[in-house]
């Protein structure tokens, strides 16, 4: 940091480890070895221990499905039909934006490119403290809008019961199977498969420590959306912002952990000095304020800096998962910044409408992984392939003789021989490692 920046509120705690900790690392790997031995049994064991729930199947059958959405709310159904609807149109119109291709590089030489959605994906929707609902879309709905054919979405019990409005907003995203299992057994499951549940090709959605201890060691036997770590909220302001703003959209991302980075960097001493005061004065009267209060405590930070030009840069160290401009001019931000999972541009949007309702995902980089890659988005679902046709006998020809003399620079005897062949069969070439010949047409 630049012997220009002022820290005027420092964290209190170290920046929270890329690494899990040894006894998540062990406990998550005796669950995964159980359930890849033991199949349903083992699954039904851990439940049983871990949420007290032991149901005759945890797969809900279409009358229950139904049961439980009648129970919600119709205006709670009608918002979350709102915000999928978001999630949809912003989701379709990724899919809209990859397209397949052929081109023809060479005479009768022609290469493609298309993008196929993997066969199957798992989608784990938090429950607990917060029950994330909203992954829900954005796991379920954007597998679903890449084209992916069966999606297997589950989530924890809630008191011993399926949570209704979980389980309504993975019905009505597309989910053509809802489990109630919760924690590293259902990701286990989904991810190796038992004797009632298919295994998945991929896993996406957020999770507490041990569900992303889970996908860390899975990974691999199957594909995960992201390796995620606590979330985190960073603020550009400039002396135009609002202390008052910044501090409760501070407090909005604080709130989800006491372990969540909020950091402000500002142009503006007064803006730093006025949103701790602000800070101090709206964590009393926030139910949610002491797990926000420890967050800020421990991971809060107010920093100053000169120029906006550094604030930027310093932003940009960071790789924040979510990062809000709240400048005079806050589209700069688009053209001056690099590293972040998703940027909120302006006083009228903020990171709470990314995570609940504008139709972004919120499947985000955290840990500074945004310095190389971006958030869950309709592309992870597909696999984009490539094939290639050679229709011209003297492209062949040519690309044949190229292959053999650059499979030799390399020592690969039986690369260079199948690209020999192609010269000889569709050109001129002789085969000195052979009496085979071929008859020219």
């Amino acid at each position: 940091m630049s012997a220009q920046h002022q820290t005027i509120k420092a964290p209190v705690a170290v920046q929270t480890s890329r690494t899990s900790r040894p006894e998540i690392v062990e406990t998550v790997a005796d669950v995964i070895a159980d359930v890849r031995a033991n199949g349903d049994a083992a699954v039904r064991r851990w439940s049983q221990k871990f949420d007290d729930w032991s149901p005759e199947s945890y797969r809900l059958g279409p009358d229950r499905i139904a049961a439980v959405v009648a129970s919600v709310p119709e205006t709670v159904l009608d918002d979350l039909r709102f915000v999928q609807k978001q999630v949809r149109g912003f989701a379709q119109a990724q899919r809209d934006s990859l397209t397949a291709f052929e081109v023809e590089t060479l005479p009768g030489v022609f290469l493609g490119q298309r993008n196929l959605p993997i066969g199957a994906a798992g989608a784990y929707v938090p429950g607990g403290r917060y029950p994330l609902t909203a992954s829900a879309h954005m796991t379920v709905l954007t597998a679903k809008v890449a084209g992916v054919e069966r999606v297997a979405a589950t989530t924890p019990p809630d008191r011993g019961a399926p949570p209704p409005v979980s389980i309504a907003a993975m019905h009505l995203a597309g989910a053509d199977e809802i489990y109630v299992i919760g924690g590293v057994q259902a990701v286990a499951a989904l991810a190796l498969g038992t004797e009632t549940i298919d295994a998945v090709d991929m896993l996406a959605g957020p999770g507490n420590a041990y569900v992303a201890e889970a996908k860390r060691q899975l990974f691999g036997e199957v594909g995960i959306d992201l390796f995620a770590g606590p979330t985190e909220v960073l603020i550009v302001a400039d002396g135009t912002a609002d202390p008052f703003v910044v501090a409760t959209d501070l407090l909005s991302q604080a709130e989800h952990g006491p372990d969540s980075p909020a950091v402000l960097i500002t142009t503006s001493e007064e803006v730093g000095r006025q949103t701790i005061a602000w800070v101090d004065k709206l964590l009393p009267g926030l139910s949610t304020g002491d797990v926000a209060g420890r967050a800020w405590r421990d991971h809060g930070e107010v920093i100053v800096v000169p120029t906006l030009d550094a604030a930027y840069a310093l932003a940009d160290e960071y790789a924040s998962e979510h990062v809000q401009i709240l400048t005079a001019k806050p589209r700069e931000a688009l053209h001056r910044m690099r590293n972040y999972g998703a940027l909120f541009l302006g006083d009228k949007t903020c990171v709470a409408y990314g995570d609940k309702v504008i139709g972004t995902n919120h499947v985000l980089p955290t840990l500074g992984a945004a310095r190389y890659t971006g958030g869950l988005w309709v592309g992870k679902y597909l696999k984009t392939v490539t094939y290639q046709e050679i229709r011209d006998p003297a492209s062949s020809a040519r690309l044949g003789e190229i292959c053999g003399r650059a499979s030799r620079i390399e020592n690969f005897e039986g690369h260079a021989r199948s690209g020999d062949v192609r010269a000889a069969r569709h050109g001129s070439a002789r085969l000195d490692w052979t009496d085979h010949t071929f008859e020219q047409s």
